[in-house]
Formats: structure tokens, C-alpha cells, sequence
């Protein structure tokens, strides 16, 4: 049983984190109008905030804002954004502790894994600065006639993104996809999920301190309807992060208006530990990838797949490590475990733990709530003898359980890491760099990590990283998760004579001439 190292009563960090006062600061340019909403602790289930959120009419008012600012914004020019990128690289490192406070106040993730989020937010804020501006810049490309034809790329900004952001990582989702839309020259119109608007108002707090023009990025509070529905009917671009069901929905409202959309949506990722896996890494690995944020990670394994040669050996070593995990819903660094949101997901990771004994798996670990630490806390739990009866098989936990199979070969492996609807992530365990390549090839799936759970691929920011299937349409982070908020523009100058232009020439001649032209260009390697 895993150590209790918090009393779950009230803490008084608790009350001193969020100032009614900066909370009224933070929310005094807010358009908000609608009825009021609480927010709870999953700390310790008691009132976090009480605020007004905002109507469909209000969102309308929010992006009238927001435009107006962005159009003296995208004419600052690019180098001068990245510079204000940087400050915020600067200042989220500076004031991490009281971010630390409203991440975990807010998700109940254990203080490790809050600080994730500010490092993330530092390394996407400086890898934006330092290479989007040249990602940005026009390129000259290559006409259809050689010195009579110039042509340049541009990107222009889409005008007003609309970020949705969700719950389970309050801090990194609310700004690490708004810093490329502003370095593009867009304005963010921003709906925190409810559970994590704290974080998100500080946040943008920071950005307008960090030099962003007040205004630019507007924040609308609220649950997804209508509140996140009216930033998807309205703005230009939608960035949207959360289940794959919302996913297809606003999907289907970004097509009705012909905007861009892109959706990381749910995921089913499995970890495989082949015969060669060097266990001393792989058992900590694992237990990284499973139950980091308490399992409320797109990208967590939710499945582990172990070569049947180490099976044994590993299963020991995975349960020792999971059983001294400590649980806590204090706001310290000495926890390895925090809480879920709340009752809904302690409810769902339940009923999937119970579905599963009651068709027949067997609890290796965990599987209790455990009210004494707090009120939505369940321990790490680890199944084995899951079917594909059983709910938790195929559907999406987003909680701290994970399935324990025996594999006899990399294929069993890769089938079983293929054999869902869900593309997000996967991790390949083997002392043998060549196979874990060449098995990551073969899964389908938008990232795959080779001896690291989740963290090397998310932390490496200069990659594209996305789903599959039903795990989501376009990329974050990388090239893609720039110019997506851009509009490629073409802008071509002819020079001398018009194409088309035959000066003497009749049409067959015409026609002899280009043909000619062509087949030298073809003859001398130009494309």
C-alpha cells in the first residue's frame, strides 16, 4: 500500500494561494456577463473560486477585442515578438512556485508534475523565439521561367486563434499552443476548461507583463457550452485539446466554415518492455509513463505489453516500484502520486477497475480509492488478465490504472499496440537502438518513444507531435505547430513577357517554342 504523506484536511497553502484579490485583478478585463460558476479543489474538495463566465455574446465581444489589438500586433515586426517570447521564458521560471500552487490546486497533480507544465512552457517560449522568426521569414522559390519569374512565400496570420484548453494540464494547454499563434502575428482567444482558469488568467497575466500588448490575448470563462462552443463558431483558427468525441464536433463546426482546426484528442498508448530491455531503466520508465499526473496524460501508457523472456522478472520489479509510491495532496515536493480532478474521474477509474474483476482480471496493485489522503484519490493499480470485454481494454481511463499482458514476440507487441482507435503515443523498451526504430515504424502512431516513456518526445519541441486515427488531426510543437496558424501566401512577379505571351508567334508555334523550353529545362536538371 503506498505511503500516505498528507493530512487531507484544508491546507492553509491552500488559502493563501489564490488572492481574492489578484483573482478579481486577473479577471477585470474579462467579458463576462453570465451566471455565475464554483470551482472546487481536488486537494481537498472544497471552493477554489467563484467567478461569472461568459455567454456566446460575450465571446463575440472578446474577438471584436481581440481583432482590433492583433491588427497593430502582427505589424510589430518578428523579431521584436520572439523578444517578448523570451520574457516569458523568463518570468514563468521566475514565478513558478505560485504557478506550482494553482496547477496543483486545480488538477491535484503531485508538485513534480506540475513543474512539468512551467518547464514546458519555458522550453516552447524559447524555441519559439529563437527559431520561429526564420521559420516566418519570406522565401524566395523558384518560378515557372528562370530569371522572368520571381515568386515568394509568405505567411500572414490567420487573424484571431481560438485556443480550447483542457483540465489536465491547466498551465502548458492554456499557453504553449497560444506562444506560436502570437508569434505568428494572431491574437488568442483563450477558454480555459473551468477546472483550470486560475492558471490560465495567471498565466496570460504573465504575458502582459512579459510585454504582450493588454487585450491580445483574450480569455473567456466557462464550460464548453456555450462557452467553448461560441470561441469555435468564431474564430479563425480552432486549437483544441480533449476527448475525441468533442473532437469530431468541432471538427465538423470548423468545416462548416471552411477554418483550420487542429484536434489532439484521446489516446490508448501502450508501453512494450522487449527481451533485451535493460529492466533498471525500463521499471522506473514504465512507472514514469503510467502514472505521471496521476494517469490524466493523453500520452500516459494504459497498457504494458511485456516480452514473455521477462515477464516475470519484470512484473516483481513494476510492483515493488509501484507499492512505494507515496500519495499526497499537499502542496510539497515529497509525493510521487497527487489526486484526480474529481468525482467524475474517480467515478469513471472505478467503474473500469470493477468492470474489469467482475469479467475476470485480477488486481495486481492498487484499485481502492482512498478517501484518507483525499477525497478523489485512487491508488496506482495494475491489471492483468484484461479482454476486450472489458471497458477498460479499448476505452480511454485517464486515470492511474494500467494493463499488464504478456507478449511472445515483437509482433504480438506492435498488434497490440495497433489494435485500437487511438494513434497517440507508444514506448519501445530494448537495449537494441536499430529495433526499437525499427518497431516504432511500425506503429501507428503520431509519436513513439525509445526508452522513455512520454517526456523525451513532448520535451522535444522542435518535432512535430500529434495523433493518428482517432487521436487527432494536425501537429503541436515544431514547423507544423507554427506555420498551422498561418496563411501561406504566394506573391509572384513576371518579369519582361507574360506567360502566355507570344509575341509573333501564332498558337502552334507557341506551342513549339514552350515545348522546347521545357525539355531543356528537363535536360539541364532544373525542376
Amino acid at each position: 500500500m503506498p505511503d500516505v504523506i498528507a493530512d487531507p484536511e484544508t491546507d492553509p497553502q491552500a488559502t493563501s494561494a489564490v488572492d481574492p484579490a489578484r483573482v478579481r485583478a486577473w479577471t477585470r478585463d474579462v467579458v463576462a456577463s453570465g451566471p455565475p460558476l464554483t470551482t472546487s479543489t481536488p486537494m481537498t474538495g472544497a471552493p477554489l473560486a467563484t467567478f461569472a463566465t461568459s455567454t456566446a455574446d460575450d465571446v463575440g465581444v472578446a474577438l471584436d477585442r481581440a481583432r482590433a489589438v492583433q491588427r497593430r500586433w502582427a505589424e510589430v515586426p518578428v523579431e521584436e515578438r520572439a523578444r517578448r517570447l523570451l520574457a516569458v521564458h523568463d518570468l514563468v521560471l521566475a514565478r513558478q512556485s505560485e504557478l506550482l500552487d494553482l496547477v496543483q490546486l486545480e488538477s491535484g497533480k503531485a508538485r513534480v508534475h506540475a513543474f512539468e507544465e512551467v518547464g514546458d512552457v519555458a522550453v516552447v517560449a524559447r524555441y519559439y523565439a529563437r527559431r520561429g522568426p526564420r521559420m516566418l521569414a519570406e522565401v524566395s522559390r523558384g518560378g515557372v521561367f528562370p530569371l522572368l519569374t520571381r515568386t515568394t512565400e509568405h505567411h500572414r496570420p490567420r487573424g484571431v486563434v481560438g485556443v480550447v484548453a483542457p483540465w489536465n494540464y491547466p498551465l502548458s494547454l492554456a499557453v504553449t499552443d497560444a506562444l506560436p499563434a502570437l508569434l505568428a502575428g494572431n491574437a488568442v482567444l483563450l477558454r480555459p476548461d473551468p477546472q483550470g482558469s486560475l492558471t490560465a488568467l495567471a498565466a496570460v497575466a504573465l504575458l502582459v507583463e512579459a510585454g504582450l500588448p493588454a487585450g491580445l490575448v483574450q480569455v473567456v470563462l466557462g464550460p464548453g457550452d456555450p462557452t467553448g462552443a461560441a470561441v469555435v463558431e468564431r474564430a479563425d483558427h480552432v486549437c483544441f485539446t480533449g476527448s475525441t468525441a468533442t473532437g469530431r464536433v468541432v471538427a465538423q463546426a470548423a468545416g462548416r466554415r471552411l477554418v483550420g482546426a487542429s484536434l489532439e484528442l484521446g489516446g490508448k498508448n501502450t508501453l512494450y518492455v522487449a527481451d533485451d530491455a535493460d529492466l533498471r531503466r525500463a521499471v522506473p520508465g514504465a512507472v514514469r509513463a503510467c502514472f505521471s499526473s496521476a494517469g490524466q496524460l493523453c500520452v500516459s501508457a494504459e497498457r504494458i505489453a511485456v516480452h514473455r523472456a521477462v515477464a516475470d522478472e519484470f512484473r516483481d520489479r513494476f510492483l515493488d516500484a509501484v507499492g512505494r509510491l507515496r500519495l499526497s495532496t499537499g502542496l510539497t515536493w515529497d509525493a510521487d502520486l497527487g489526486s484526480l480532478v474529481g468525482p467524475a474521474q474517480r467515478d469513471r477509474v472505478l467503474a473500469h477497475v470493477e468492470d474489469a474483476v467482475a469479467k475476470g482480471a485480477t488486481v495486481l496493485a492498487g484499485g481502492r480509492a482512498r478517501p484518507d489522503v483525499g477525497p478523489y484519490v485512487v491508488e496506482p493499480t495494475v491489471l492483468t488478465g484484461v479482454t476486450s470485454a472489458m471497458a477498460c481494454r479499448d476505452e480511454e481511463t485517464f486515470g492511474p490504472v494500467v494493463a499488464l499482458t504478456e507478449v511472445g514476440s515483437d509482433d504480438e507487441a506492435v498488434a497490440l499496440a495497433n489494435d485500437t482507435e487511438y494513434g497517440l503515443h507508444a514506448s519501445v523498451w530494448t537495449r537494441d537502438v536499430r529495433r526499437g526504430r525499427a518497431l516504432a515504424a511500425r506503429i501507428r502512431t503520431g509519436t513513439v518513444g525509445v526508452n522513455d516513456g512520454y517526456a523525451a518526445a513532448w520535451g522535444s519541441v522542435a518535432s512535430p507531435m500529434g495523433g493518428m486515427k482517432a487521436s487527432g488531426v494536425g501537429r503541436r510543437h515544431g514547423r507544423e505547430g507554427l506555420l498551422k496558424y498561418t496563411e501561406s501566401q504566394n506573391v509572384t512577379v513576371q518579369r519582361l513577357v507574360g506567360v502566355g505571351e507570344a509575341p509573333g508567334l501564332g498558337g502552334e508555334a507557341y506551342a513549339r517554342t514552350l515545348t522546347g523550353a521545357l525539355r531543356v529545362l528537363r535536360r539541364i536538371g532544373l525542376p
